[in-house]
């Protein structure tokens, strides 16, 4: 019995890393890729990152996501793990 929990535990557990979201570079990557890859970052908040990025250069932490509108400290903590900030050279 306790050998069909724990499988039964570590299948789930598995299941789980399925539906997390994934490391993204703010700085580089396109809105699509930032909405699929930042849990509570939908389409539009995504391009909103993006456009701001194009118009004021790159981010040079997470919490330079606070500057975009629409996106809080909240949001921002939530997210944090989840968030690359490279090196990026200003256009």
């Amino acid at each position: 019995m306790k050998i069909t929990a724990l499988i039964v535990t570590l299948i789930l557990l598995s299941m789980s890393s399925l539906v997390l979201a994934g490391q993204v570079d703010i700085n580089t990557a396109d809105a699509e890729t930032i909405s699929a890859e930042l849990n509570g970052i939908g389409l539009a908040k995504a391009k909103a990152i993006v456009e701001y990025r194009e118009k004021h250069g790159p981010f040079r932490s997470a919490d330079d996501l606070t500057l975009v509108k629409g996106i809080g400290e909240k949001t921002v903590e939530r997210i944090r793990a989840d968030v690359q900030v490279s090196t990026a050279k200003k256009k």
